[in-house]
């Protein structure tokens, strides 16, 4: 074997493993951009990252500055984790923060005058009981007075009597200035970053708008008006109008049958242009979308996938189809391929939906997107009701504030609920008050999972009203 050879083998092989080290690379971009969609990921991923450094911040300027105590840190430290863990808590006020620290240091000094005024000088290292007891009481009369009640203003109060070589005074001082810094950088991270989350991470929210329609079955128009009506909601939404037809006959004998044929597959194209520009005029008529026809041979999983990527569509949605009351062949294809896809199933002639429930049963990207169309069809005017169920009350609380993360990022009149119920049960007792039930795939779980217990959308075919299933492309 010469050498020109091996050299082309090796460049082979490490053009091969270079390949394989991008698509890792990218799959776990995907995967990582989707952990972080999660809001509580956020919040913590946002706890290790900052604090630290604002922490490090305060002790370099405590490094040049003799005058400032160390003990200035432990209440900084858990003021911050209070304000990044819960941005939209009870806590969460930047001016409550500096006022209630600033306020504890200040009750703290009023116990340093008070004990040195009834017990004479002490040493540094010695804290009186009685003014210990003072501290705290006077924060918290102080704090509740003010309405500025923050766990760290207890520990400012108590720190403030024990600030070593650093005057009581200047510790007051530092805890006030060091303390604008904290609110500053939390005010600055919560209104440019965790509130506008849904413009950096949150994909169907910047995309999502190139909706590719495959019209088979009797039910296509609606679903091409449903898939409208998600795209016109985005300055840039399209709609492409997708029709599969059977694959060409290769096995004809002569000459004549082969002309045949191409008569027969011209017309078949023209019928099929036909009917998806009829449907196309209505759409760019009554919902001012722009639409594209697409006519397709072959296999229909292959080529709407292949027509997705030639139209540069994000989002397919499909009427729903069913094969011995499973999903059908095509519809699972769909699911868990490349694209984000919708399976609409329309229970009647209904082309605008007002009234709108998403079921959810966890945090993260398809929950993101499943609210996000929910309030593009809704409009201005619709509303949405966002709701998880639940089988004890021990989790109410936190499916409260699961749903509150969820909703806080959307737009448009949006109400949450959590039911104590089976949530079969809790759709076929509330459907008929909603035009249209948007629930998830339940793509994440196992097959086995799946088995023992069918997806919801599976189990809910007697409803009154228009079902959409969202599953989250790969």
């Amino acid at each position: 074997m010469d050498v020109r050879h091996l050299a082309a083998r090796a460049v082979a092989r490490a053009g091969a493993l270079s390949a394989r080290i991008r698509r890792i690379e990218r799959r776990e971009k995907v995967a990582f951009g989707r952990w972080i969609e999660n809001t509580n990921n956020l919040l913590h991923l946002s706890i290790l990252l900052i604090i630290p450094v604002l922490i490090a911040g305060v002790t370099l300027i405590s490094n040049s500055v003799s005058t400032l105590s160390f003990l200035l840190f432990p209440p900084l430290a858990s003021g911050s984790y209070t304000l990044f863990s819960d941005p939209e808590g009870r806590y969460a006020s930047p001016v409550k923060f500096v006022v209630a620290l600033t306020v504890g240091a200040l009750c703290g000094l009023v116990a340093v005058g008070f004990a040195g005024w009834a017990y004479g000088p002490t040493g540094t290292a010695l804290v009186h009981p009685s003014a210990a007891a003072l501290a705290i009481f006077l924060a918290g009369v102080t704090t509740w007075a003010l309405d500025v009640e923050v766990p760290s203003a207890f520990s400012t109060a108590l720190l403030t009597l024990v600030t070593g070589d650093v005057n009581p005074e200047e510790y007051v001082v530092s805890i006030f200035f060091a303390s604008v810094v904290i609110a500053i950088a939390f005010t600055v991270w919560r209104e440019q970053f965790y509130e506008r989350r849904a413009e950096y991470l949150y994909g169907t929210v910047r995309g999502d708008d190139h909706v590719l329609v495959p019209m088979r079955g009797e039910t296509a128009t609606q679903t091409a008006f449903f898939a409208a009506r998600l795209a016109a909601a985005h300055s840039a939404g399209k709609v492409v109008l997708l029709d599969v037809l059977p694959p060409e006959a290769t096995d004809e004998s002569d000459a004549d049958s082969d002309a045949d044929a191409d008569g027969d597959l011209d017309a078949d194209t023209d019928a099929s242009v036909d009917r998806l520009e009829s449907c196309a005029h209505k759409l760019r008529t009554q919902l001012g979308v722009p639409v594209e026809i697409a006519v397709a041979r072959g296999d229909p999983l292959t080529a709407t996938t292949e027509a997705a990527a030639n139209t540069n569509s994000d989002l397919v949605v499909t009427p729903y189809e069913e094969d011995r009351g499973l999903l059908s062949d095509y519809i699972r294809g769909l699911f868990g391929g490349s694209y984000d896809t919708v399976a609409f199933r329309s229970t009647g002639e209904t082309y605008r939906w007002r009234r709108i429930l998403v079921l959810v049963s966890r945090p993260g990207d398809a929950a993101h997107a499943m609210i996000d169309f929910a309030t593009r069809l809704a409009g201005k005017t619709g509303s949405v009701s966002v709701t998880t169920c639940i089988a004890s009350e021990v989790e109410r609380r936190p499916a409260e504030s699961k749903l509150a993360n969820l909703v806080e990022t959307a737009d448009g009149n949006i109400e949450t609920r959590v039911a104590r119920a089976d949530v079969t049960g809790f759709i076929a007792s509330n459907a008929a008050t909603y035009d249209l039930v948007v629930l998830g795939s339940s793509g994440d779980r196992s097959p086995a999972s799946r088995f023992i217990s069918p997806p919801t959308f599976e189990r809910i075919r007697e409803i009154d009203c228009d079902v959409a299933v969202f599953d989250r492309g790969h």
